[in-house]
């Protein structure tokens, strides 16, 4: 088996097992992950149908720009599931392990910098992401 197989292999078991907080590394636990995952899906079918409905009644490309929002929801929430990592807890200092909604405090001042490092990274992407989508939709269907 190739070393990088069973570095993923790895990688994922301990993706899986994840339950305590890495300063902007892991953030979130299973039920928030999954929270994540279940957004993304939510803004996917958003975007599809939004799309759809733009292209189907002929208006203007330009408005194929507002793809952006969903576009950049889709992204944002499919990579904080991927990273486990919530760029809003980043945001506000908190982090969960536990059931969805609870929050618990993050104290240390240089886990709350590497935590705002990672979530405006994640944010980051997710802007790009959605503005290569809307640019897309315009320009190119």
């Amino acid at each position: 088996m190739p070393i990088t197989q069973i570095h993923k292999e790895e990688a994922e078991e301990m993706a899986e097992t994840q339950t305590e907080y890495i300063p902007g590394k892991c953030n979130i636990g299973p039920e928030e992950i999954a929270r994540r995952r279940n957004f993304g899906l939510a803004a996917f079918v958003v975007l599809i149908l939004l799309l759809g409905g733009l292209i189907f009644t002929g208006v203007n490309p330009i408005w194929r720009l507002f793809v952006f929002f969903p576009a950049a929801s889709v992204a944002s929430g499919f990579l904080q599931a991927y990273f486990h990592f919530c760029s809003g807890f980043a945001r506000i200092g908190a982090y969960n392990f536990g059931r969805t909604g609870e929050k618990h405090e993050v104290k240390d001042e240089d886990s709350k910098a590497k935590d705002r490092r990672r979530g405006n990274q994640i944010t980051l992407y997710a802007v790009i992401i959605g503005t290569v989508a809307a640019l897309a939709a315009v320009f190119l269907i």
